[in-house]
C-alpha cells in the first residue's frame, strides 16, 4: 500500500510540473513558482510518510504554504505524531512545521 502511495505522489509531482501554464496561484502564494515549490514540498513529505513504517500517509493530511507545512489528521500514538513532524522537518525547503495531528487510539 505504501508503494502505491509513493507512486501516486511521484506521479502527482510529474503532473504538476507539466501543468505549470494552467495552474492558478492560490491565496498567500505570490507566484506560480511558489505554488510549485509548495506542491513539491507537500508531495515529498507524503512520499516520506509512505516510506516510513511508523507513519500512516493515509490518515495524515499535509498542506504547505510558503514553505510552512501544516500536518493534520489522526495518529494512533504520540510517537507517530512526533515522527510525522520529524519527517516533515527533514524535507528540503521546509521553513516551519505546524503539527495539528490528533492522537486517537485505534478503533476509538
Amino acid at each position: 500500500m505504501k508503494t502505491l502511495i509513493l507512486a501516486a505522489s511521484l506521479a502527482l509531482t510529474g503532473a504538476l510540473s507539466m501543468s505549470l501554464p494552467g495552474c492558478a496561484v492560490t491565496s498567500g502564494q505570490s507566484t506560480v513558482g511558489d505554488y510549485v515549490d509548495d506542491a513539491t514540498i507537500t508531495t515529498q513529505v507524503k512520499a516520506k510518510f509512505a516510506e516510513d513504517p511508523q507513519v500512516s500517509a493515509m490518515r495524515i493530511k499535509v498542506e504547505t504554504l510558503k514553505g510552512e507545512v501544516e500536518l493534520s489528521g489522526f495518529a494512533t500514538s504520540d510517537a507517530e505524531k512526533q515522527r510525522a513532524a520529524e519527517i516533515a522537518r527533514g524535507v528540503a525547503h521546509v521553513k516551519m512545521v505546524r503539527n495539528n495531528i490528533v492522537v486517537k487510539a485505534p478503533g476509538g
